[in-house]
């Protein structure tokens, strides 16, 4: 049980990270698909509803420990956009984070059944399955990130003992 603190820290790295990470390359990437004419117009903000909004909302929770509230503002941004893959990823490393492994990994789950080839998805399911007790299923999983080309994924199993 020692071991979980630094565990639960890194989930709360591993939001922080997805927020950072996918909200400017998201942001570019819709900018560059739009004309110049649009893009200089671009300055409305999300509304509450706009599942971007309830999920930036969660994920800041998240990160800030507010697990139970986050859960909520994910649900909300997973009503408003069913394919949000990143929501439903969330808010399952909430749960996670709250001890309702199974919740956790019927969310992480949900992800991946929209991105089977996110390599992060699978090692934050690892993560859950780890601190639930799971070893074998943990290690399928990181193996499995660490194959897609999850950094988190093949610096820990480098970590372990259990790298290329």
């Amino acid at each position: 049980m020692k071991s979980k603190p630094a565990i639960l820290i890194c989930f709360s790295c591993l939001v922080a990270v997805a927020l950072v990470f996918s909200f400017p390359v998201v942001v570019l990437a819709q900018e560059k698909a739009m004309p110049k004419s649009q893009t200089a117009k671009k300055t409305v903000k999300p509304g509450k509803k706009d599942a971007d909004f309830w999920f930036n909302k969660g994920a800041l929770l998240s990160t800030y420990g507010n697990n139970k509230a986050a859960v909520q503002y994910f649900q909300k941004a997973i009503a408003l956009d069913p394919n949000f893959s990143r929501a439903y990823f969330s808010q399952g490393v909430s749960y996670g984070q709250l001890d309702q492994y199974r919740k956790a990994i019927a969310q992480i789950n949900m992800a991946l059944k929209q991105e089977p080839q996110n390599g992060m998805y699978y090692y934050g399911r690892g993560r859950v399955y780890l601190i639930w007790g799971d070893k074998t299923k943990a290690m399928d999983d990181f193996k499995k990130a660490a194959d897609l080309g999850d950094e988190d994924a093949l610096n820990y199993l480098e970590y372990i003992g259990e790298g290329k």
